[in-house]
């Protein structure tokens, strides 16, 4: 088994994120119900619910999914989660991201039934729980007697590690903290390639605990609120955790029930994404398998990360499939909500000239909204001349999706959000619009740029300088100019390197003669595939900040 799994009782036990593979094993040790109480689409590899329930259902097992979002835990939930464990054949085990919401559910609904306090705490510090502060009653805001940070961050994806970095890089005697629950980390970017043959799965992942920088403490835990009137927030056990300043980079969340239907099929029935850590192999071996049929390929409304993705996965496919002599013999079609194929208009004759050689069919203003993956057949919402709304259904014999997202719900909740749900933040400085100790980066905050990796290493150090600057440590304010990059990899071998700002304005690293961004370049290949794996492992997080180089604020565009 992969998971660890923790007895609260002789017939109730938790876990975090379980695999298919532990399903198994759970019925294998008698295991009769599965309570899920995490939502889906949290983490990039996380496995949705629905496929658990297959495969307990395949096991002989009951699943009941009660999603709670982390720290906030209400009376319905407790009830819900009462008539789960009374009505369900026991033993029951449930689970969530970490295995802190199932146990904190389980002994508020314990507490219901009387079981001392001091009991329930002891039961979950044997687990290696900590629920003193879920279970204790105590004033809304809790008095402290001072930060227990200089800086808390939240997220530790690429955003918050090389904030982290870039802090420490500037500052060295800092107090910070860094709150993930995840026990790996991804190189996200990378899973184009896996999807298409060129990278392993292996060399996107390394373990959490080898990449948090030294001196920076890691909080292995699930945001559950955020209290920015009284500079704390509040994990997912309900503790308080303060801080003096707050960076905000939990990332984004994919929302696979966006599509009716395609939580029931991911990963089988030939319906794939290189969105998820687990699919993009199985991208790899459906394009290598396929000879003959349709190949359909999605791209939901913005905002998403790495816009062009879901084109790359149809450029790389059709590519195999033309050196392979079977591109004759298959229907490409690239069904986009937006209008255009590209956001920025000047690199779109050099991708469309490769939607000319692979043949694909765009469909422009057409959202995925449903998926029947035993029939093999997708239905897309788009409007006709008229105006009026209508639904286009079509076969496949493969597609790849790339799913609706949006911020994280504990993002979504808190008063950091704008109206759509984002971290609100000036896009000069991705200081926080009303809370003048916090800021933003990374693919949760609303500034109007690409939600990219690229991005991200370019933010981090003007967020680094701009808090070190609130703090009086650093003089000036530094200014982001919206740079995002998107390596559009038309060919193997041959790479679009997209470059931009604000407003679409071009915004390339190289002068035109080494690498020219509106042409398929072999040089942003060899950049892509060789160059910025090591210089996101080994720069971008360790604070060695590789041709970023914050500019300061011109007078009047400080943002505060």
């Amino acid at each position: 088994m992969t998971v660890q799994i923790q007895q609260v009782s002789d017939t109730f036990s938790v876990s975090p994120q379980l695999s298919l593979a532990d399903v198994q094993t759970l019925a294998e040790q008698g295991i009769k119900s599965l309570i899920c109480n995490r939502p889906d689409g949290e983490g990039a590899d996380q496995v949705n619910v629905t496929e658990i329930e297959t495969a307990a259902a395949d096991a002989g097992m009951e699943t009941v999914y009660l999603p709670v979002v982390s720290g906030n835990f209400e009376a319905g939930d407790i009830d819900a989660f009462r008539a789960a464990v009374e009505r369900l054949p026991s033993p029951i085990h449930a689970y969530c991201r970490t295995g802190t919401r199932s146990i904190t559910l389980w002994a508020l609904y314990q507490r219901r039934l009387g079981t001392p306090v001091s009991r329930l705490i002891a039961d979950a510090q044997r687990c290696g729980y900590d629920l003193s502060s879920a279970l204790q009653v105590r004033p809304e805001h809790q008095a402290s007697d001072g930060p227990d940070y200089d800086i808390v961050i939240v997220g530790a994806g690429a955003a918050g590690i090389a904030v982290a970095s870039s802090l420490l890089s500037r500052v060295k005697d800092l107090s910070i903290a860094i709150i993930d629950p995840a026990e790996v980390h991804y190189y996200q970017p990378g899973w184009t390639l896996v999807g298409a043959g060129v990278f392993s799965q292996s060399s996107t992942v390394k373990t959490m605990a080898s990449l948090i920088p030294d001196g920076v403490e890691w909080v292995k835990a699930a945001v559950g609120a955020f209290d920015p009137h009284n500079n704390r927030v509040i994990l997912e056990n309900s503790r308080p955790l303060y801080y003096q300043r707050l960076i905000v980079a939990p990332g984004i969340k994919l929302d696979w029930h966006g599509v009716d239907g395609l939580v029931e099929t991911l990963g089988r029935n030939g319906v794939t994404s290189n969105y998820r850590f687990d699919l993009a192999p199985y991208t790899w071996r459906l394009v290598r398998d396929m000879q003959a049929g349709r190949a359909l390929f999605t791209q939901p409304p913005m905002p998403i990360k790495c816009a062009g993705a879901p084109q790359k996965a149809l450029y790389l496919s059709g590519d195999h499939w033309f050196r392979q002599g079977t591109l004759d013999n298959i229907e490409i079609a690239f069904y986009n909500a937006g209008e255009v194929l590209f956001g920025v208009k000047d690199y779109v004759p050099a991708l469309q000239q490769y939607i000319e050689k692979y043949r694909a069919q765009l469909n422009f203003g057409h959202r995925l909204v449903r998926i029947d993956g035993d029939s093999k057949t997708a239905w897309f919402e788009t409007s006709d001349a008229a105006g009026e709304t209508k639904t286009v259904e079509t076969g496949f014999d493969m597609i790849h999706v790339c799913p609706p997202q949006c911020a994280p719900d504990f993002v979504r909740e808190s008063e950091l959000a704008d109206a759509a749900g984002w971290v609100d933040v000036d896009q000069n400085t991705l200081r926080h619009k009303q809370f003048e100790n916090i800021w933003g980066l990374g693919d949760a905050m609303n500034a109007p740029n690409a939600k990219t990796a690229a991005a991200a290493r370019m933010q981090a150090p003007i967020v680094a300088n701009n808090v070190l600057q609130n703090m009086g440590l650093l003089s000036g304010i530094a200014h982001y100019n919206g740079y995002g990059s998107c390596p559009l990899t038309v060919e193997r071998g041959k790479i679009v390197l997209a470059e931009f700002g604000y407003g679409g304005k071009l915004l390339p690293s190289f002068p035109q003669w080494v690498i020219n961004g509106r042409k398929p370049s072999r040089l942003a290949w060899i950049l892509k595939e060789k160059i910025l794996p090591p210089v996101y492992w080994k720069a971008m997080l360790k604070g060695k900040e590789w041709m970023v180089d914050p500019e300061q604020a011109k007078p009047g565009v400080n943002g505060g």
